[in-house]
């Protein structure tokens, strides 16, 4: 029997995601979630649950292959179009990538983006589910200060 090579154990290691951080997505998913079933009467469902994944899914093979890119000194995913993917929605496939790849989770203002984009998602998905009471209060004082 052969040792395994570099890449067997690289990908052995990347097949697993610790029972944390799937707890973690599930719970960073539920408000969202429910905010899409609840828009489910105006919006086919296949749309609604198609869409998100396949952003999740585009997001984290963009990490994989930054990743791989970065592994061999080639040209990089510019940083820019990464957070990009995540706020258009593939902020799940980008939360799995980084714990399954190891990548972009020691750099501080890349983390400090993310998290931001996920806060924004989870705002967004709760205000909608309170009847966007947030933004029109936020409105109202826009309005108010311009006037």
């Amino acid at each position: 029997m052969q040792p395994p090579t570099a890449r067997t154990v690289r990908i052995r290691r990347a097949a697993r995601v610790s029972r944390r951080a799937i707890g973690v997505l599930v719970v960073l998913l539920l408000i969202p979630v429910y905010a899409l079933v609840r828009l489910a009467t105006w919006l086919d469902w296949r749309v609604l649950v198609g869409v998100p994944i396949a952003l999740s899914v585009f997001t984290y093979f963009s990490y994989r292959s930054d990743k791989c890119r970065a592994e061999s000194g080639a040209w990089r995913i510019p940083e820019s179009t990464l957070h990009l993917a995540e706020l258009i929605g593939g902020w799940p496939g980008a939360f799995l990538a980084q714990r399954v790849f190891r990548h972009k989770t020691a750099k501080r203002s890349y983390q400090f983006v993310f998290w931001l984009i996920v806060a924004a998602h989870e705002f967004v998905a709760l205000d909608s589910l309170l009847g966007w009471k947030a933004t029109a209060l936020a409105a109202h004082f826009i309005r108010s200060q311009m006037a």
